[in-house]
């Protein structure tokens, strides 16, 4: 069995656009990198389950920046179908809802959210922004810098993290798809919350501090959309005294192990899960290059793949289903410019 891996890139050296590269389950491999779609810097990606249907982030070299969709046609091959670009900087995050066809996306330099529609062609209508207001303490803080933006469990409501203003916003769709505030909470300054993942029993949720390094767990209250802290735990180890910056996190279909991407230690982290949806730290693994800013888990768990933002290589590692250890398999296959790792079923 063989498993199709897309891959959003940096197109400011040698990468293309959107890249795949395939899984071998059988041999423990990945092999075959393809160019699927040209396009500028598209560092977040996401689309349907089997990705015929594609939605990316786009950079035009004369400074403007949107959301584009590609669809994927007889032949295998990614049409560009719709896209829709604005002055300035492009999101960094970007989600699809197929319940609605809905596409949400993340600015960061902007500081703003964003809802489009769209349908089973691709095309692509705004409907909706919120734009962030405020500041924090750290010297990335000067102002507002939405990184994530995405439903809850029960799509009933969208979590929107902000790395500027050290918050986590709750929105929910009216009648007419306009977002409307329905909670905040403010995590401890300096954190710079980056990126959310949900317990599979949508009662816990964790935020990946970029800029302090450190994983919070909150109790989430779906009637109210609100989080509640419950824990914050360092994802470095004490005596790393260099640079590092949060990135990605990932938990397991169980809900019993929680991975986070480390960059500038270079490493991932890893948690288990109790009961209580609080975490104990249980070690860390090498991910055997630079700036691991995107990985992700095959659905069965079983296989780790990270993408390195700077050496231009993956990582595939294999997860013991016990003890939630890794086990490196690859470290050396090339992949330009890789920040996002998305699987297609």
């Amino acid at each position: 069995m063989k498993q199709t891996i897309l891959l959003g890139t940096y197109t400011k050296r040698e990468s293309k656009g959107v890249y795949s590269i395939q899984l071998d389950n059988q041999s423990k491999q990945l092999e075959s990198l393809a160019h699927e779609a040209s396009i500028g810097h598209p560092t977040y990606i996401d689309g349907s389950a089997d990705m015929s249907l594609l939605f990316s982030v786009s950079k035009t070299t004369d400074g403007k920046g949107g959301v584009a969709s590609f669809v994927k046609d007889d032949d295998g091959n990614y049409e560009k179908k719709a896209e829709l670009l604005e002055d300035g900087a492009p999101p960094c995050y970007v989600s699809y809802d197929p319940d609605k066809n809905l596409v949400y996306t993340a600015n960061y330099h902007k500081g703003e959210v964003a809802v489009y529609q769209t349908n089973s062609e691709g095309t692509l209508k705004l409907l909706d922004k919120a734009v962030h207001s405020g500041k924090s303490v750290h010297e990335n803080q000067d102002a507002p810098h939405a990184h994530y933006f995405d439903l809850t469990p029960d799509h009933r409501f969208l979590v929107a993290c902000d790395l500027g203003t050290d918050k986590v916003y709750t929105y929910e769709l009216d009648e007419n798809n306009k977002l409307q505030e329905k909670s905040v909470v403010e995590v401890a300054p300096g954190t710079g919350p980056r990126h959310l993942t949900f317990h599979p029993n949508g009662q816990f949720a964790y935020v990946f501090g970029e800029l302090s390094s450190d994983m919070l767990v909150f109790e989430y209250d779906k009637e109210k959309g609100s989080f509640s802290h419950l824990q914050t735990l360092s994802t470095i180890p004490d005596s790393h005294s260099g640079f590092n910056g949060g990135a990605a996190l990932r938990i397991t279909s169980d809900g019993s192990h929680l991975y986070a991407s480390n960059r500038g230690h270079n490493s991932i982290v890893h948690f288990f899960v109790q009961p209580d949806g609080k975490l104990d730290r249980v070690g860390f693994t090498a991910t055997e290059g630079e700036i691991p800013r995107d990985f992700n888990m095959t659905p069965d768990d079983n296989f780790l793949i990270i993408g390195h933002q700077d050496t231009d290589n993956l990582s595939l590692f294999e997860r013991n289903s016990e003890d939630g250890t890794l086990s490196l398999l690859q470290k050396d296959i090339y992949a330009p410019e890789v920040v996002c790792v998305q699987f297609a079923e």
